[in-house]
């Protein structure tokens, strides 16, 4: 993490640094911060514009915008890295399975990811979502179900480039099993281009949930989760804030992480690196 900011260049991606500490550290502490019940409605006070009391007022229910959206980083967060290792768990396997393989196993598998990729993802993640049932856990297993082949089809290409190492033969002739050499030579050295890929997911998976709880096939109400928010909100036309603050944080959020995924894209993508340090001729 430390490392990261030595790779931060310009004013806009140390922003953006600050800004996914910022989140993270307001995910983690939420229920310290948020200065009212998130669920808790108050039918006397609703449609309350922002004030001292209820910085960013207060929607259909009364509930505080501000405490639901500090509870909605947490919960957006946490689906976001649950749903990015859950697929990545399963694409690496997949792709290590393929390339360790060959011949027909690798065909086939490779195949029935090309079949799955061959779906726009958003569509592909709505099918799902909607045949699973409305609801957070929905919207969990449609992204789990369509984001793998990502991890697979990369996986694959980077353990095919590694295995006929020098290093990687060296230690099969000298007995080395081979369930070792995955996890320390194998996965190791796919590990940066893994992550980047990684840090680069996590602002489209963040859209994806959110486009899926606005849609009505996600997080359902009164669930603090920011899609869910903004579509509550849309029937308050003349309450702003109801849905302003909830996009403000997914925008900001998407737009933060997706700036630090191009950040580490550049800096540990040894193809960028090599063409970064070719010199013209």
């Amino acid at each position: 993490m430390f490392k990261l900011f030595n790779y931060l260049r310009s004013p806009i991606e140390k922003g953006a640094m600050i800004f996914v500490v910022f989140i993270v550290f307001i995910a983690l502490m939420g229920s310290y911060l948020a200065p009212h019940d998130p669920y808790e409605a108050n039918f006397k006070n609703t449609l309350s514009a922002p004030s001292i009391d209820y910085l960013f007022g207060t929607d259909a229910a009364g509930r505080d915008v501000f405490s639901r959206v500090i509870y909605g980083a947490r919960l957006t967060l946490a689906t976001t890295l649950f749903v990015i290792a859950i697929v990545a768990i399963i694409g690496i396997f997949v792709g290590i399975i393929s390339a360790l393989s060959g011949g027909v196993i690798d065909n086939l598998l490779m195949r029935f990811t090309d079949i799955w990729l061959g779906f726009p993802p958003l569509i592909l993640a709505l099918g799902f979502a909607a045949s699973f049932g409305a609801g957070m856990k929905a919207a969990i297993l449609a992204l789990i179900f369509t984001w793998w082949p990502n991890y697979a089809r990369l996986s694959r290409a980077l353990i095919l480039e590694t295995k006929d190492k020098d290093y990687i033969l060296s230690a099969k002739a000298m007995g080395v099993p081979n369930l070792r050499i995955i996890f320390s030579h194998l996965i190791p050295n796919a590990f940066d281009v893994l992550f980047v890929q990684i840090s680069l997911d996590v602002a489209a998976v963040i859209l994806v949930i959110s486009g899926l709880s606005f849609i009505g096939v996600g997080a359902q109400i009164p669930l603090a989760e920011w899609g869910a928010m903004i579509a509550d909100g849309r029937s308050a036309s003349k309450a702003w804030w109801v849905v302003f603050f909830p996009g403000l944080a997914i925008l900001l959020t998407a737009t933060s992480f997706n700036l630090i995924g191009d950040v580490l894209r550049r800096e540990l993508d040894p193809t960028l690196s090599k063409v970064k340090n070719e010199k013209p001729s």
